[in-house]
């Protein structure tokens, strides 16, 4: 059963104060605690409320009012979201709030869960988007070289290489090679919420990428163009960067790592259905 587990505002958040070095690290150790317990979901701070705006329907009228809200003590700080067996176990958790964050009124609510509504075409609606899954991702395989292929990755998208961790790290290095140990097990490159995950094959067990490409999609068509001849570098062009008839550039490589890519800018605006539009 999932909890939300509410810091409400108080004057202190209101006016924008933000917490002491010593209160975020008794949040850190909480949400650490939390997490090693197999119950934390998720957990932000927020904003005042001057900075956002409250949103109502009355009569069909929608009317946005600016913050900042008087009325503190129903507005919101914060909020944990912890995954608990019972409400007892959230309970006692929230019992647990760190006592350097002060005086505070916490607030504990259950989320409703899709069982708990009767079967209906509503409910279906509702059942199909849960199959959705939270992320779709791209993984490669490379002979050896993953280590130098994803920090190139990164440099030439703007992405956030979060994790490069090799066989040697792993309990996997039991049953690797000693040397394959530093080669990577497991390589993640955050492109705005995106992955494009890698690893190194072992022994023979790699085999070159067929039948599928990389797409990067770009607004700038000088930019779209400038990765594009960054990526063919001493690879292989495929279909050089042009304009075609479903986007204002397009080219398709294989870069040097043997992978392969499609670089696109405005794909499906069709520049032929704009000129037709302006005659």
């Amino acid at each position: 059963m999932r909890y939300m587990l509410m810091r409400k505002a108080d004057e202190a958040t209101e006016a924008g104060e933000l917490p002491s070095q010593e209160v975020l690290e008794a949040m850190a150790d909480y949400n650490r605690r939390l997490d090693e317990a197999g119950l934390f979901v998720t957990g932000d701070g927020l904003r005042p409320s001057r900075e956002g705006c409250r949103i109502e329907r009355r009569g069909g009228e929608l009317l946005v009012t600016d913050g900042p809200f008087v009325e503190t003590k129903e507005l919101l700080a914060g909020y944990t979201v912890l995954e608990a067996d019972s409400l007892e176990t959230a309970i006692e958790w929230a019992r647990q709030w760190p006592r350097e964050d002060g005086d505070v009124t916490l607030e504990l609510r259950r989320y409703f869960s899709l069982e708990d509504f009767e079967p209906g075409h509503g409910l279906d609606k509702h059942l199909d988007q849960a199959r959705l899954p939270s992320e779709l991702n791209v993984h490669l395989c490379f002979p050896g070289n993953c280590r130098e292929a994803m920090a190139f990755y990164a440099e030439v998208t703007g992405g956030r290489l979060e994790a490069l961790v090799t066989y040697g790290e792993t309990p996997a290095a039991r049953d690797t090679p000693s040397e394959l140990h530093d080669r990577i097990i497991h390589a993640s490159l955050n492109v705005r919420g995106r992955r494009l995950m890698g690893a190194d094959m072992a022994g023979d067990c790699y085999q070159a990428p067929q039948g599928a490409q990389v797409h990067l999609e770009y607004e700038a068509l000088e930019q779209a163009e400038a990765v594009f001849q960054r990526l063919a570098e001493g690879g292989q062009v495929t279909m050089p960067f042009d304009a075609t008839f479903w986007a204002r550039g397009f080219g398709m490589a294989t870069d040097r790592f043997g992978v392969h890519w499609m670089i696109g800018c405005q794909t499906g605006r069709c520049p032929m259905n704009d000129e037709e539009s302006e005659s």
